[in-house]
């Protein structure tokens, strides 16, 4: 079948690869301008899924709107438009484009978590599992009808960066099979109930800080579902100043031992924190101008009785 592809994210190379691999090379793709990155914004960066594209052969369109290349795109007259970590909603005139269907791969289980922190939010929750759903793209964000869905487990340690890579792996298997069924003409179409649907939106640094008064569990999902974007943090003075305490995963639950929220105590190399219900015990914090480190090492150059100072 003749299909484009239009991607931007790192989560959709494996299944571009795969594409290639197996013989059903796009017929272009499309994806963002390259954009300036790292911490001066000197450069400019493609998105992950151009050098694969350019390697392969396959023409790359990066318009600032998907409807910006319309022209072209219409040339190629695609009876297939497969959409993966694009990164822009599609107005009807590309929603029309395809002969035959415009599918979404989408890393949650719809409907729940249609939206862009869609994999953050299922470790966030609690959830016991995830996976990549196939649908049909239509105007309204992530509600298109199911053509197929994969789940796999949310292990206790898994974090937002762990579980992009596994769904990122299982979704060429979801791919291709849903290709095969569109092309054998026997591809369902499961309507999404909406009531039991639910949204997340883009994640911005900000929502990383950590509200004490919260509970240690929701606190350490928080902690592993943010890692490593945009990842957590808090607050803490120092010499009269507020600064910032980067968090990283592998805390633990404990008791909270009379400590209030934010209240800490530092046991040895521990440095434990109360929470809204429980503590948690972190293992990995990095101040503000600083180095990684253990809680020990912080301790030992800070003296901090309180986190989430004002």
């Amino acid at each position: 079948m003749r299909t484009i592809l239009m991607a931007t994210g790192a989560i959709a190379v494996p299944a571009l690869k795969r594409l290639v691999a197996e013989g059903s090379r796009p017929l272009a793709l499309v994806t963002q301008p390259d954009r300036p990155a790292g911490r001066h914004q000197h450069e400019a960066v493609p998105p992950p899924v151009k050098p694969v594209a350019v390697e392969a052969g396959i023409p790359v369109l990066q318009p600032e709107r998907a409807d910006d290349a319309m022209p072209e795109l219409a040339a190629l007259r695609p009876e297939i438009v497969l959409v993966m970590a694009y990164g822009q909603i599609l107005r009807r005139p590309v929603l029309e484009l395809a002969e035959n269907a415009i599918i979404n791969l989408h890393a949650s289980l719809l409907p729940k978590f249609r939206g862009a922190a869609c994999i953050q939010a299922a470790v966030d929750a609690g959830e016991a599992e995830t996976g990549v759903t196939a649908m049909h793209v239509v105007p309204k964000l992530d509600a298109g009808d199911i053509i197929l869905a994969r789940s796999i487990p949310i292990l206790p340690t898994d974090t937002g960066g762990t579980m992009h890579d596994k769904l990122a792996a299982l979704a060429p298997d979801v791919l291709m099979e849903t290709l095969a069924m569109l092309a054998d003409g026997n591809a369902p179409r499961v309507p999404q109930d909406a009531s039991q649907a639910s949204h997340v939106g883009k994640l911005a640094r900000d929502d990383g800080r950590l509200d004490w008064t919260r509970s240690a569990g929701a606190l350490e999902r928080r902690i592993r579902a943010y890692d490593p974007w945009p990842g957590t943090f808090t607050t803490y003075r120092h010499r009269g100043r507020v600064k910032r305490l980067k968090v990283f995963p592998q805390t633990t639950v404990t008791d909270a031992g009379g400590l209030g929220p934010g209240d800490v105590r530092h046991d040895g190399d521990q440095l434990r924190v109360g929470c809204g219900s429980g503590a948690l015990a972190l293992e990995t914090v990095q101040p503000e101008g600083g180095r990684r480190m253990s809680p020990g090492e912080f301790a030992r150059g800070h003296e901090v009785d309180r986190l989430g100072a004002e």
